[in-house]
């Protein structure tokens, strides 16, 4: 027998439950990689001599200072080779949070000391927390902020966006992929949107980023964030990318690090995981989409054939490539979770930012499903390190799983 405990939040507080389970795991199969990722292991052979022998500060002028700042250097340029920008234009953070919030805040107090008349943002219900919640901390600074509805699979039409959009507006916020249904936005025609009114376009592309093709020049990008454990990086490391002559001012002030926007020590051995994490994933990206929209589609039609079961969000090209989503008639997400947990496959009912709340998910409340729908869903996310070994067991396992 094993002891576990489940902890899960519940608005700010946390509650405790005992749960007592034999579990018996034939094997472990990894299906919330949407929430994070494995460590690469080309990655680590990457961060090992920097958490080892080459330790030095990046700002100290001696040889280890200069073995640091080359290793960012590198990692800086893989960065920006996988969006097609500069160097100069890549910013690196703790994670796509800070990266949401330096875009959103950082963009908003230039505009606001400069005298700007553009105090308005426009973004959508589906985003993460984020950029929801720097959002909110700028309506409490005088911003005013318009939050959008989606349609029925989370899908922003650009004509309403144009019809939202005014000279007051100073960025338009959309993610590039949802987190928790997968839908595909169409970034490239919502920044037109947006520049024709004149506003920035920023977007948060941390589910998306090396599972979709994104070209910040193409797209008409001008601030994107992304994070590293979603990409097989390590945890607590992210980048922002801020196109040149972009206006934007630090959230945090200290040594003046990150040409001066993002003031703190690097770290090091994080920043050149992203970079080795980045440069692996662009080497293999086609075939990477191609192997898990595969898998991908053959989980939503295994799912199909069990009695209650719904698909939520797009099918598609329109869906991102390692997502799926479902709801059960009838059926706690929750629930489900652990029963798949005690059989060795490890999957979510909700985004990992709000797992285990007893509130109904916003983002499926926003496609316009019931509070009981929102609260019976699965998340299946795949990596590239998922086979079709691991969606067979899972098909095992769900056909003679009682629900």
């Amino acid at each position: 027998m094993l002891r576990n405990s489940l902890f899960y939040k519940c608005k700010g507080f946390y509650r405790h439950f005992d749960i007592t389970q034999t579990v018996k795991m034939s094997r472990k199969v990894y299906f919330d990689n949407s929430a994070t990722t494995m460590v690469a292991p080309e990655v680590l052979e990457a961060m090992l001599p920097f958490l080892k022998n080459e330790y030095g500060n990046p700002s100290s002028v001696h040889f280890m200072g200069d073995a640091a700042a080359k290793g960012l250097r590198l990692a800086r340029k893989q960065v920006a080779d996988s969006l097609g920008c500069l160097p100069s234009e890549i910013t690196f953070t703790s994670g796509g949070t800070e990266s949401d919030n330096m875009a959103l805040i950082g963009v908003m107090t230039s505009l606001m000391r400069g005298g700007s008349d553009r105090k308005r943002i426009v973004t959508t219900a589906i985003e993460h927390e984020a950029v929801l919640e720097a959002c909110e901390e700028l309506r409490r600074r005088g911003c005013e902020i318009t939050v959008l509805p989606v349609d029925k699979e989370g899908y922003l039409d650009p004509s309403a966006l144009d019809d939202a959009v005014s000279e007051d507006v100073a960025i338009v916020s959309v993610m590039a992929a949802n987190n928790v249904v997968g839908t595909i936005e169409d970034i490239s025609e919502l920044s037109k949107v947006a520049h024709e009114h004149g506003a920035l376009f920023h977007t948060d592309a941390v589910q998306g980023y090396t599972k979709m093709k994104i070209d910040v020049k193409k797209d008409g990008i001008d601030l994107l964030a992304l994070s590293g454990h979603k990409i097989h990086a390590p945890k607590g490391i992210g980048a922002l990318f801020v196109r040149t002559n972009v206006p934007i001012s630090p959230i945090n002030y200290g040594g003046g690090q990150e040409r001066g926007l993002r003031s703190s020590t690097e770290n090091v051995p994080g920043i050149v995981g992203l970079g080795k994490a980045a440069e692996l994933a662009m080497s293999t990206m086609d075939d990477d989409i191609r192997m898990m929209t595969k898998l991908r589609d053959e989980i939503i039609d295994d799912m199909s054939y069990i009695r209650g079961a719904h698909l939520n969000g797009p099918t598609g090209d329109r869906r991102l490539c390692n997502n799926t989503h479902f709801r059960f008639d009838g059926v706690k997400g929750l629930d489900t979770v652990i029963k798949l947990s005690k059989l060795g496959i490890a999957a979510s009912a909700a985004s990992a930012c709000s797992a285990g709340s007893t509130e109904p998910s916003y983002v499926l409340m926003a496609l316009g499903l019931t509070p009981e729908q929102c609260v019976s869903a699965l998340r299946i996310s795949l990596s590239r390190y998922n086979t079709e070994d691991d969606v067979a067991y899972l098909k095992e396992v769900m056909s003679g799983l009682e629900l």
